[in-house]
């Protein structure tokens, strides 16, 4: 997956290889950003419709769902069966064959909006999932330039700040194409991609000139090797016990954190604000400001062990900060705004920690060859597959009540969930890691 540097660099890569880590991270959190962020106005737009009074299928009792949900679901179902995929693909893929990889596509993405725009109704929902299907292996190409380096968790907030951000963005530009250009929800999708076609070859170009990580990079955090299918799950199962309870952790992170994103124009509604285009990118903004610099500072941790744990510490304050958030919207202490931006700010720092350095620390801790895509991929795969179980249920159930309520209380369950999931799983690896580094200065005397 990443290979370290042992040949001769020319050209941008050369150049950029020598310079310093200002410079070097500049470069490469923009190239990371900007990719990553303009992948998002090909597959988030579409949450920027309503399509009120729309129903997907007709007749049916079971599958009389509204439209949205429908639409989110089938793209949601897309995204996860990329994410299955991307456990192989983005383990295996060799370096020169990522930025390709990433313009295809997208590329993809894109003509399955027009599509959208162009089929009837009860074949929109296929379109989207063709949508979802491409867009899912996307992050953890770009993931792969940054990983296994001595200032990954800087350069990974920096890559997470763009889905933090980019969200709100393409929502309040989605929503301006409907409500000030008369564009339909139809169009709208693809209309806002095509305005990002341009920014994304000039981001995936960028994105290309990143050296590989030197040799000091690989003593200080492991070499990133492509994995076969048995080196993958040798590694997850030595330290299973651990590994599964952050996986059930992320789950629900993803079921919630979706829900916030998917359905932010319906949460606003029903706290009731009529929300203007541009409030979705300014209360995003705010949340990937704080989120993305508490996450960066975990550079400064040279300790594997330490940085890992105190990662773990940081999921539950960001878990308890969503509860906070909750009890004081419940009990009207706070505006509309501020509580959509705690809200953020709370299941975002979780997210991003996930992304940033606990699996890239682990890995770095337990001493051994590996890659940050297969560890990112079976969380994301499995977490974006609870997501479509809750909204079936959701619609099967016929609840399409209140979706401030639904948010409100699955933040609770959740987070509660979680704080006691994080609590065990700091035990486990505690105690593991401990044991495993006695291991190794025992061989190594």
């Amino acid at each position: 997956m990443l290979e370290s540097q042992d040949y001769e660099l020319t050209g941008v890569q050369g150049w950029l290889s020598r310079q310093g880590p200002v410079v070097f991270s500049a470069w490469t959190i923009a190239a990371a950003f900007s990719t990553y962020f303009c992948m998002y106005a090909f597959r988030k737009p579409f949450t920027a419709g309503t399509y009120e009074g729309l129903r997907a299928f007709e007749g049916s009792y079971w599958w009389e769902m509204d439209l949205k949900t429908v639409l989110v679901v089938s793209q949601v179902f897309g995204y996860t069966v990329s994410k299955f995929i991307g456990i192989k693909f983005v383990s295996e893929v060799h370096a020169r064959w990522r930025a390709p990889a990433i313009v295809g596509l997208i590329g993809l993405a894109e003509l399955a909006l027009v599509l959208f725009a162009l089929v009837p109704i009860p074949l929109k929902a296929a379109m989207l999932f063709l949508n979802g299907l491409p867009l899912g292996i996307v992050f953890g190409l770009v993931l792969a330039f940054l990983e296994g380096r001595q200032v990954t968790e800087a350069l990974t907030a920096g890559l997470c700040a763009s889905f933090i951000f980019a969200s709100g963005v393409v929502k309040s530009v989605g929503r301006s194409l409907v409500v000030d250009y008369s564009i339909s929800e139809y169009w709208m999708p693809a209309a806002t991609g095509l305005m990002f076609v341009v920014p994304l070859l000039i981001s995936v170009w960028l994105l290309r000139q990143i050296p590989p990580p030197s040799k000091e990079d690989v003593a200080l955090r492991m070499e990133r090797v492509p994995l076969n299918r048995e080196q993958r799950w040798s590694f997850y199962w030595r330290y299973g016990v651990g590994l599964t309870l952050l996986i059930l952790i992320f789950i629900t992170l993803t079921i919630i954190r979706s829900v916030r994103d998917d359905f932010a124009v319906e949460i606003w509604r029903d706290m009731g604000e009529s929300a203007q285009p541009s409030v979705y990118a300014r209360s995003e903004l705010i949340v990937m400001l704080l989120v993305t610099a508490l996450n960066g500072t975990a550079i400064w941790i040279k300790r594997n062990r330490t940085a890992f744990l105190s990662s773990l510490l940081l999921i539950a304050v960001g878990f308890g900060i969503t509860l906070a958030a909750v009890m004081m919207q419940s009990s009207g202490q706070i505006t509309p705004f501020a509580f959509m931006v705690l809200s953020g700010i709370g299941l975002y720092i979780p997210y991003v920690a996930f992304h940033t350095t606990v699996f890239e620390r682990l890995i770095a801790s337990t001493g051994e060859p590996g890659n940050l895509g297969f560890l990112m991929y079976v969380a994301d795969s499995t977490g974006y597959l609870g997501y479509v179980g809750v909204l079936l249920y959701k619609s099967f159930a016929h609840e399409a009540g209140n979706m401030l309520n639904f948010f409100l209380i699955l933040s609770v369950a959740i987070s509660m969930f979680s704080i006691i999931a994080v609590a065990m799983s700091s035990w486990y690896f505690n105690r593991r890691l401990a044991d495993d580094a006695s291991v190794l200065t025992m061989e190594s005397a």
